[in-house]
C-alpha cells in the first residue's frame, strides 16, 4: 500500500474553524494539497474573548456543506475521485465534532467511500510529513489553544507521551493574557505583536516547573496557570505597560517551552537513539520568537527543527486529510459508520 497514491477529502470542525481540503500522496510525503478551505469564526467569538461552543457548533452546521463543495470545486474533483473521507472525530468541542463527523458519515454512505475517523492531534503530528516528508521517528512539540504536549512519534500508531500540561495549554495562556491586557482576540498574535515593542526583562515572571538542579520538576510536564495569575497581579499595578508585560510573559513562555523540550529530547533519544528531528505543530508554532528560541535549542542539542508553514499550524483540514493518507498507506481500512465523536481522545499515554 505504501507505493499507492491516495486522494483524500478531509473535514475539520473541532473548534472554531470549519475546514475542508483535498490532499493527494502517500507516506512519508511530501504530499500535494489540491485545495484547503478554512472558514474562520473569529469575528463571531471576538466579543466574548474566546470560543463559545454553542455559537461554534451552529456556525459549523450552517457552513460545512458549502465549505466541502468549495474544496472539491477548487481541487476540480468529485467525491467519486476520493479514496476516502477523513474527518476529525475528536478531541474537541463535542458539538462541532458531531457536525463534521455526521457530515462525513453521510458522504461516505452516499458515495460508498471509506470513512477515516482521525484524532485531531494526529493531524497536527503528521503535518510535517505532509509538508517536509519528515521520517519517523521524530519528537513532537504540540502547542495550541487546547493542547500542550511533548510526544515521541515512532510511527502512525506509535505515540509516546513525555510531557503535557497539568493545567492550561500555552495557547490558552496567550489568549487569557491578551484578555487581561485588553488586547484583541485571538490573543496569541496580539501578544506577540505587543511583545516586539516591549522589554522582555522588565518583569521577573515565574517559570512554573522550570528545572534547575534539584528545584522544579524533572519531567517534561508544563504548567502555565501560575504564570497567567502573575500577569493578572502585575496588571493591577497600572504602571506596567502592555508592551513590557507582553514581552516578559512571552519570554517566560519561551523559557518554559525550551526547558521542557530539552528534557524531552533526552527522553526521546533513550527510546529512539537515532532520532534527530523536532517537529513543532499547533497554532502557537506560528510565533516567530518561540520558533527562533527552539531553533537555537535544536542547534545546541543536535536536532533538526521542522515547522509547517503558519497556515498549516492552525486548525485546517489538509492535516486531517493527510492523516487519512497516513492510515491508508499503513494498510488500515475504513472505520465503522457507528463510530462516536469524542470530546477527549488522548494521542498518547505516558
Amino acid at each position: 500500500m505504501a507505493d499507492k497514491s491516495f486522494t483524500i477529502l478531509g473535514i475539520e470542525t473541532s473548534c472554531d474553524e470549519t475546514a475542508a481540503s483535498v490532499v493527494r500522496g502517500t507516506a512519508p510525503g511530501p504530499g500535494a494539497i489540491l485545495s484547503n478551505i478554512v472558514f474562520s469564526q473569529t469575528e463571531a467569538h471576538a466579543p466574548y474573548g474566546g470560543v463559545v461552543p454553542e455559537i461554534a457548533s451552529r456556525a459549523h452546521l450552517e457552513i460545512v456543506d458549502s465549505v466541502i463543495e468549495s474544496a472539491l470545486r477548487q481541487a476540480d474533483l468529485s467525491l467519486s475521485d476520493m479514496d476516502g473521507i477523513a474527518v476529525t472525530a475528536g478531541p474537541g468541542l463535542i458539538g462541532g465534532v458531531m457536525v463534521g463527523l455526521t457530515t462525513a458519515k453521510a458522504l461516505a454512505l452516499a458515495s460508498g467511500k471509506k470513512l477515516i475517523a482521525v484524532n485531531h492531534l494526529m493531524g497536527h503530528a503528521m503535518t510535517a510529513r505532509l509538508t517536509h516528508g519528515v521520517q519517523f521517528p521524530f519528537l513532537l512539540l504540540l502547542v495550541s489553544g487546547g493542547h500542550c504536549q511533548l510526544v515521541g512519534v515512532g510511527g502512525p500508531d506509535d505515540f509516546r507521551l513525555y510531557g503535557s500540561t497539568i493545567d492550561d495549554a500555552v495557547g490558552e495562556a496567550f489568549d487569557k493574557t491578551a484578555k487581561i491586557l485588553g488586547l484583541a482576540y485571538p490573543g496569541g498574535p496580539a501578544v506577540e505583536e505587543a511583545a516586539k515593542r516591549g522589554n522582555p526583562k522588565a518583569h521577573d515572571l515565574p517559570r512554573p516547573l522550570l528545572f534547575k538542579g534539584r528545584q522544579g520538576r524533572a519531567g517534561a510536564d508544563f504548567s502555565f496557570s501560575g504564570l497567567k495569575t502573575a500577569v493578572r497581579q502585575l496588571v493591577q499595578d497600572r504602571s506596567a505597560s502592555t508592551e513590557d508585560v507582553s514581552a516578559s510573559f512571552q519570554a517566560a513562555v519561551i523559557d518554559i517551552l525550551c526547558d521542557r523540550s530539552r528534557i524531552a529530547m533526552q527522553m526521546f533519544r533513550r527510546d529512539f537513539p537515532d532520532g534527530e528531528t523536532l517537529v513543532v505543530a499547533g497554532g502557537v508554532a506560528a510565533n516567530q520568537a518561540i520558533g527562533g528560541a527552539l531553533a537555537k535549542l535544536c542547534g545546541d542539542e543536535g536536532f533538526i527543527l521542522r515547522v509547517p508553514p503558519p497556515r498549516l499550524c492552525t486548525d485546517n483540514a489538509a492535516m486531517i486529510a493527510w492523516a487519512g493518507v497516513e492510515r491508508l498507506s499503513a494498510g488500515a481500512g475504513g472505520d465503522d459508520l457507528a463510530i462516536s465523536p469524542r470530546a477527549r481522545w488522548p494521542l498518547a499515554h505516558a
